[in-house]
């Protein structure tokens, strides 16, 4: 009997757990009810918010994150492996925790102080979301993307070098379009992980109606509230939006090695 039938039966059994808690979703209630609960104004703010904010975090963990993921793609210096322990550990610490880290950070004895000299308040606003996205989202992003740039064979970065360009040029020339197909795969995987964030968002950000409840907030909300038609619409609009998501990151890996199966990266 070939070894492979022996496994046929846990992959079965975490399909259909899985296929279980979507159906639980689906034929909760029935579609009239989550038309209206989709169309409300609470779940249309919501899902306008999730947008924006994760949005807003994905273009911070850019601008900060692909530089720090070339460094240590392409550099040695003392205390490198502390850096990767550093930037791994939001990846293992509890949202919830690292929520209450940031609160106390962006407080008034920290940096709110400062920052509220500056005209901008953190704390239980929606920019306290982006700030706990950013924290969250970021070490993917610089994961991501330093495995792509330690894919791209640095001998195209010499000759490009040769031939007179910058190091500036390149970077932006060569380096990054050889590893676009990472970099891309990287930033819709910290959106994803943005979007659905709700532990730190929660402690950061506050949760309240038509102000900070991004999706995941406005599902526990309604959900504390008996609401279950608006919890089960954002719901729906958070695993249809990382489908999607999902989708387009096995899309992209189909694209860059074509000869892989459709179903992997």
């Amino acid at each position: 009997m070939p070894m492979g039938r022996f496994f046929i039966l846990p992959l079965l059994l975490i399909i259909l757990f899985i296929v279980g808690v979507l159906a639980a979703l689906i034929f909760q209630v029935s579609p009239a009810e989550i038309y209206q609960a989709v169309s409300s104004p609470e779940t249309l703010f919501a899902l306008r918010l999730s947008l924006i904010t994760s949005l807003l975090a994905v273009s911070v963990c850019i601008i900060i994150g692909v530089p720090a993921a070339y460094l240590l793609a392409r550099r040695d210096f003392f205390g490198k492996a502390a850096v990767d322990v550093l930037l791994d550990l939001p990846l293992v610490m509890t949202p919830l925790v690292a929520g209450v880290g940031l609160l106390f950070l962006f407080g008034q004895k920290w940096l709110g102080g400062t920052l509220a000299e500056l005209g901008l308040h953190l704390i239980f606003t929606p920019w306290g979301a982006v700030a706990a996205q950013t924290f969250i989202a970021a070490p993917i992003l610089i994961r991501s993307s330093r495995t792509a740039f330690e894919a791209v064979n640095p001998r195209y970065e010499l000759a490009g070098q040769t031939l007179g360009l910058s190091p500036f040029q390149v970077f932006f020339t060569v380096t990054l379009p050889l590893a676009r197909h990472g970099l891309l795969s990287g930033t819709i995987l910290a959106w994803a992980r943005a979007l659905g964030e709700f532990g730190a968002t929660l402690m950061v950000a506050g949760a309240t109606r038509f102000k900070t409840a991004t999706l995941p907030i406005s599902v526990y909300l309604n959900i504390s509230s008996g609401e279950l038609g608006l919890a089960l619409a954002c719901s729906w609009l958070l695993l249809f939006t990382g489908f999607l998501l999902l989708l387009t990151v096995k899309w992209i890996g189909r694209s860059r090695n074509p000869r892989a199966p459709i179903g992997g990266i």
